[in-house]
């Protein structure tokens, strides 16, 4: 089939819009968005997921490396070349100044079953925001001992109102007098143009430098994150080891779509 290739991201005001955040260099994983997972690259994937979302008024990759950006061309996949950026979220505020939305979701690039109608569930959480939450963080529940030990995991608690209280690659909270209910941080954010604004104004504080997790910035600084719980039984990839059990569950759902309409 031939390469397609696409068009720059309008400027038009749209509602909500995803932003795929990818940067080639990984620490755990160099150029990872462009891995193949199946015959097609990991992003590609992501990028599925979001169109497959019923809520959204387009699909943007943002990313500073030209590497993505000319496989993006060649997929007909929306790009947006930015400049280098500490986090994801600070790439997708870049993004914001120049691509007019109420929304933002973000959605990291590298979760390839992230499923659309959890995307669809945090679009629809930025229409009844509360005024002190500057974000929507989506997460899920853990059942598997493993992935609550794995620091690549990324783990919250949340208070009374549905707030996250802290964000941590350690197993939290710690089990001492009762039996603790483990939850995952999915990479699905939802943002107004607003509180892109404010994240890159903040600086990082020591939470956010010590664990890694961007969210924290936000509330280091006093600032709610509003968690939303949503089914999803996918697979974040952060190392090698994780898109060798990625291919294995693209090929158990691929599997099971040729069985169901066969």
């Amino acid at each position: 089939m031939a390469a397609t290739t696409a068009a720059p991201p309008s400027t038009a005001r749209r509602h909500h819009i995803a932003v795929i955040p990818c940067r080639w260099g990984a620490s755990r994983f160099p150029g990872k968005p462009l891995a193949q997972l199946g015959d097609k690259p990991l992003l590609w994937h992501v990028h599925q997921r979001c169109l497959e979302a019923k809520r959204l008024d387009g699909v943007v990759v943002a990313t500073d490396d030209e590497r993505i950006e000319e496989v993006c061309h060649r997929l007909g996949i929306e790009c947006m070349r930015t400049g280098e950026h500490l986090t994801g979220t600070d790439r997708v505020a870049e993004c914001a100044e120049r691509l007019p939305a109420d929304a933002y979701i973000n959605v990291q690039g590298d979760e390839p079953f992230i499923s659309p109608t959890a995307i669809d569930a945090v679009s629809q959480a930025m229409e009844h925001l509360a005024p002190r939450a500057l974000a929507v963080n989506a997460y899920t529940e853990l059942d598997d001992a493993g992935a609550v030990l794995d620091h690549n995991v990324v783990k919250v608690v949340v208070d009374a109102e549905h707030n996250a209280l802290m964000f941590s690659r350690q197993p939290i909270p710690y089990p001492r007098g009762d039996r603790p209910r483990y939850l995952r941080q999915l990479g699905l954010y939802g943002f107004t143009r607003t509180a892109l604004d404010t994240f890159r104004r903040l600086p990082q504080g020591p939470l956010e430098r010590t664990e890694g997790v961007e969210m924290l910035r936000f509330i280091e600084h006093g600032h709610d994150v509003r968690m939303l719980g949503v089914a999803d039984d996918g697979l974040a990839v952060d190392t090698p080891e994780d898109l060798a059990r990625a291919g294995t569950l693209l090929r158990t759902h691929t599997g099971r779509a040729i069985a169901r309409f066969s």
